[in-house]
């Protein structure tokens, strides 16, 4: 493709998918222009560098999650709406979470979440810093949450890179650890769960671990008369 059928459009579609693909590792401009069937060189007239092309990927994707409408929904559903999509993203694009350790992220995308995350909790009765407080506690819970599967691939494709067969070292690891967990009961009798693989948590963790958090957050609100539709 020439220089000038380029778009800044299709070179951030393109790096999220060799992004989604590779990794952060995985992506540099010789192999984002053989995707794009153009020049390394070319790419540099529409970005400045990886970590510019990183910036924009990163904040493209916060597009992709959904803000539920505070006019038909009670706030309660609309954050478990947000969080569960914030969850899907964060997930479909594992490297978007190493990349937040690196890198500083803003731009439109970003903003558009954070923003509506903000109404959520101030439709709840949350006032100013309190409303920053639950939005920020549940950002933080949904990363936590995505953190370990989100190891998990990073750690399967340097491994690979570095010629090892990453299934066979991680089941090898696993009966490592089993031997070691042997030793204390309440691990010893999780050893046939779907809890003991590695990195892993039981089914719902994810679905519990927000409702009780929620749950926490409205208990904060007693006497506050919530906002939205179904206020009763």
């Amino acid at each position: 493709m020439a220089r000038d059928m380029l778009t800044k459009d299709q070179i951030v579609q393109t790096a999220i998918e060799l992004l989604d693909d590779e990794g952060l590792e995985g992506l540099n401009m010789r192999s984002l222009g053989k995707r794009l069937g153009t020049a390394a060189t070319a790419v540099y007239w529409h970005v400045k560098n990886k970590d510019d092309l990183i910036l924009l990927a990163g904040d493209h994707v916060w597009h992709e999650i959904e803000l539920p409408d505070l006019d038909t929904l009670d706030w309660r559903t609309a954050a478990t709406a947000m969080a569960t999509s914030l969850h899907t993203m964060l997930s479909r694009h594992p490297w978007l979470v190493q990349a937040l350790g690196s890198h500083l992220f803003y731009g439109l995308g970003k903003a558009r979440h954070d923003d509506h995350s903000l109404a959520v909790y101030e439709a709840a009765g949350f006032v100013g810093a309190e409303a920053d407080r639950a939005a920020a506690t549940v950002f933080t819970f949904v990363l936590g949450s995505v953190l370990g599967a989100s190891a998990m691939v990073s750690l399967t494709r340097r491994l690979s890179r570095d010629g090892v067969n990453a299934q066979e070292l991680i089941q090898d690891t696993m009966v490592k650890a089993s031997d070691v967990a042997m030793q204390f009961p309440r691990l010893r009798s999780r050893l046939t769960t779907p809890a003991a693989d590695y990195n892993a948590s039981p089914e719902q963790t994810f679905e519990s671990g927000l409702n009780a958090l929620l749950n926490g957050l409205e208990a904060e609100l007693p006497d506050r008369v919530p906002t939205g539709p179904d206020v009763r």
